[in-house]
């Protein structure tokens, strides 16, 4: 089933629903992820801005009170070149970024990369992964 896409209008809405300095925060972490990797489609899911690639989830801009987290849904393959990613599970990972304070926008755009990257790795071992019972 095809979803729909969501209007600019909604990402828009998303940040001007926020607290200024949740705003100003992640408007940056957007502008990072899209740098790194443009062609990620943005929505609004669950209350927060995901980021899609085709229709997989790789990242999401979770805000909490004092600090916004950059989720990535395959952080766990990730983990070894990028020391930064907290959280145990199965294959979340995040890392913190607290209001008021410097983004490291360069580890945003090189985390976004390293996850389209682990992602396109993944679709290739599924394409050439054995078929049972065909």
């Amino acid at each position: 089933m095809r979803r729909p896409l969501q209007s600019p209008a909604l990402i828009n809405a998303f940040f001007d629903s926020l607290r200024p300095d949740q705003a100003e925060t992640a408007q940056i972490i957007h502008r990072a992820i899209l740098a790194a990797a443009p062609q990620l489609r943005p929505e609004v899911k669950w209350g927060n801005l995901c980021y899609l690639n085709e229709n997989d989830n790789l990242l999401s801009v979770v805000l909490h009170k004092v600090n916004a987290h950059v989720q990535v849904f395959n952080g766990v393959m990730l983990v070894a070149e990028f020391p930064e990613l907290e959280g145990a599970g199965k294959g979340m990972r995040h890392i913190k970024m607290r209001y008021r304070r410097p983004v490291d926008e360069q580890l945003i755009r090189e985390l976004a990369l390293a996850s389209v990257q682990a992602w396109a790795q993944t679709q290739m071992r599924r394409q050439h992964a054995p078929r049972w019972g065909g």
